[in-house]
């Protein structure tokens, strides 16, 4: 198309047929009069769009800038979040402009991945679809091609609480199975403040007042953002005080032994050691978040109002009471917690229980 703008001779490449078909040719040569008729020079939009075009973020570069600027700096399941991109997103679209990846290409991934387990299906769901609202909130791309698509697998809420016996059964033979000693505490530690698993794992030193007998989260440690304060229970102190003797001076409570103690042992791995123990504790169908609801459920069972247990869990809140209830019921937890330490010392009446102090 040869054209005149600003009283110069131009020419605009419409296309090379018979990729471009002629119908096409003429319909992009209306589209160009008419942003000629509005004043703009359609030769200098084109190659600017072919610029931009050539430019455009990738998935990869997409993942990379969510990755560093984003889950690294907020959320502790990084590497998990990174191993979920590395082996089901970036094999199929690293490649890829981010803004071309559609809502039909997510539902193909997705039922790729369903056909291993589908638990994993809506974790690479979430991952995928926070990406792609980070991208959008950031303008790499327009909208998110998330928007709409379900889970693929099943949102069935685990109910699992162990009773008594399970207990005790967990707990004495912890010492048996064959994991590191500090996943053992790790695993027990959780079972009695009731707190996240991830939370456990990637506890510090500098966390722990000894004095106070308090564990302080971080708000960029916990699920909600919000600082926790965790008491800690006679049980829970005796737990730690084993830990710190297997730390060797690491910054972690639970260092990996297989990293010299420099990162701390991980949520996947406590996952895989209580899978792999589960034949020698006699048990069936335990994850670590059992631990957690097991310890809430038997607490309210002692006459522990909800909301304190709600509040041991550091769960959010929302509404009102929310903005104006200031108080920290850092006592009515410490109570609750230590109710909860004195019934597990009666569950754990074995021969080979530790003897805690009262």
């Amino acid at each position: 198309m040869i054209y005149r703008f600003d009283g110069k001779s131009r020419y605009l490449t419409l296309g090379v047929y018979p990729a471009l078909s002629v119908a096409r040719a003429h319909e992009a040569h209306r589209k160009a009069r008419t942003e000629l008729e509005q004043g703009c020079d359609p030769g200098t939009k084109a190659v600017q769009e072919r610029r931009e075009e050539r430019h455009a973020p990738t998935v990869a570069m997409l993942a990379a800038e969510y990755l560093e600027k984003w889950v690294k700096k907020r959320n502790r399941s990084a590497p998990e979040i990174e191993r979920i991109l590395n082996k089901d997103v970036l094999p199929k679209w690293g490649h890829r402009k981010a803004r071309d990846i559609t809502r039909r290409e997510v539902i193909a991934l997705l039922d790729g991945v369903a056909e291993r387990g589908p638990i994993m299906a809506n974790q690479t769901l979430a991952v995928v679809r926070k990406m792609f609202n980070f991208g959008a909130d950031r303008a790499i791309l327009e909208t998110s091609p998330c928007v709409r698509v379900k889970a693929p697998g099943p949102l069935k809420q685990r109910e699992r609480v162990l009773n008594e016996e399970e207990i005790q059964a967990l707990w004495n033979g912890l010492d048996k199975a064959a994991m590191a000693p500090g996943t053992r505490l790790a695993l027990k530690l959780q079972l009695a403040t009731a707190q996240r698993k991830g939370e456990v794992a990637f506890m510090r030193w500098d966390q722990i007042d000894w004095n106070a007998a308090t564990w302080t989260i971080p708000g960029e440690a916990a699920k909600n953002g919000k600082v926790h304060c965790v008491p800690l229970s006679g049980l829970a102190i005796d737990l730690l005080k084993q830990a710190l003797e297997l730390a060797a001076g690491s910054v972690w409570v639970f260092p990996s032994p297989r990293q010299g103690g420099v990162v701390p042992v991980g949520g996947t791995a406590v996952d895989h050691a209580l899978r792999r123990a589960l034949p020698v504790l006699g048990l069936s169908d335990v994850v670590p978040h059992d631990l957690r609801r097991t310890a809430a459920s038997h607490m309210t069972g002692l006459g522990v109002p909800r909301l304190v247990v709600s509040k041991i869990l550091n769960h959010a809140e929302r509404g009102v009471t929310a903005v104006y209830d200031r108080h920290s019921y850092d006592p009515e937890k410490r109570d609750a917690l230590e109710k909860w330490a004195r019934k597990l010392r009666t569950f754990l009446m074995a021969d080979n229980v530790i003897r805690l102090r009262a």
